[in-house]
């Protein structure tokens, strides 16, 4: 889901040539030379859909004109991520679908070792914990959180959210929790209350969405450190502070959100399909993390780039 109010989409041209570029590649057995040895990035954060509303209908809540841009296949993400040497995604059940989580496991089952996935359930569904088990069963990961339109009290304070974080902690699995900065107080509560749970924070918390890195947010945020099951995602660079690469203004975020967490709790993840919106490339999202800050050591680049998603969802 783009952070952004209003996505500009790239235009089908442009997909349907990355798409057809992907495929012919696949079928010809060829592989992208990595820019790092056996390129084994993985990027934690990517969604995908597919323009086939027969076989996969959008939730009723969503219209066709929604789907921006109208296809994002794994094919035609390969076409964006393998020449940057990335081999391993984390896919984000897209909000298209709402609960139907079936085009997400076909691509788990179509790819499988490539991909890892992050489902969405009905917390307030009496079944909400077999529901879990049962993705989990298929490749499911984690499971994204997020509030909507309800109060921050409402989402994290039902009893259906204590069932998935119970459940979270019982069958190793994350929660995902999709939220703005205003949440961070109340999802500290819940890191309290149910400390054994992993939790996979997306986007910083969409912290400087609005263009402002607040020190007040930026202090919520790292106090989450304190929970050593709390990892971030060093994620949707495209819609944070000034929304230009070569995002260094991000640069003192990233640090703060380093120094407090360790790069073993921080994970990198593109958002795409909006992170290859025009003015942005995947490779600029990359490169971010892989050559231009400074304060990362080699070891922290392959935590932020690697380990620490592959430990989480693919370990």
């Amino acid at each position: 889901m783009s952070l952004t109010p209003v996505a500009t989409p790239c235009t089908r041209r442009d997909f349907l040539q990355t798409s057809a570029l992907a495929t012919a590649a696949l079928a010809a057995g060829c592989h992208t030379p990595s820019v790092a040895a056996g390129g084994s990035w993985v990027d934690a954060h990517v969604h995908v859909w597919t323009p086939d509303l027969g076989r996969y209908p959008i939730d009723t809540s969503f219209q066709v004109a929604d789907m921006q841009p109208p296809s994002f296949t794994p094919e035609q993400l390969f076409a964006q991520s393998r020449p940057a040497g990335v081999n391993r995604v984390v896919l984000i059940q897209m909000s298209f679908y709402r609960f139907d989580n079936r085009y997400l496991l076909e691509a788990l089952h179509r790819y499988k070792g490539t991909f890892s996935g992050v489902g969405i359930v009905d917390e307030s569904a009496a079944d909400v914990a077999q529901r879990m088990r049962e993705l989990a069963a298929h490749g499911v990961r984690g499971f994204r959180i997020t509030p909507e339109k309800r109060s921050v009290a409402d989402w994290l304070g039902s009893a259906g959210m204590a069932t998935m974080w119970r459940t979270g902690a019982d069958a190793g699995l994350a929660l995902c929790p999709l939220m703005g900065p205003d949440a961070l107080p109340a999802l500290d509560q819940m890191c309290e209350r149910f400390p054994r749970t992993r939790v996979v924070l997306d986007h910083f918390a969409r912290i400087g969405v609005d263009g402002q890195f607040r020190p007040e947010h930026v202090a919520a945020l790292c106090r989450l450190a304190r929970h050593r099951q709390v990892y971030v995602k060093t994620s949707a660079f495209y819609a944070l502070g000034r929304k230009r690469p070569p995002y260094d203004d991000l640069a003192p975020l990233i640090r703060q959100v380093r120094d407090a967490f360790g790069a073993r709790r921080l994970m990198w993840g593109s958002d795409c399909p909006y992170q290859v919106d025009p003015g942005h490339t995947y490779a600029e999202s990359v490169a971010l993390i892989r050559d231009r800050l400074d304060f990362l050591t080699p070891d922290d680049r392959q935590w932020m780039l690697r380990k620490t998603a592959e430990s989480v969802f693919f370990g």
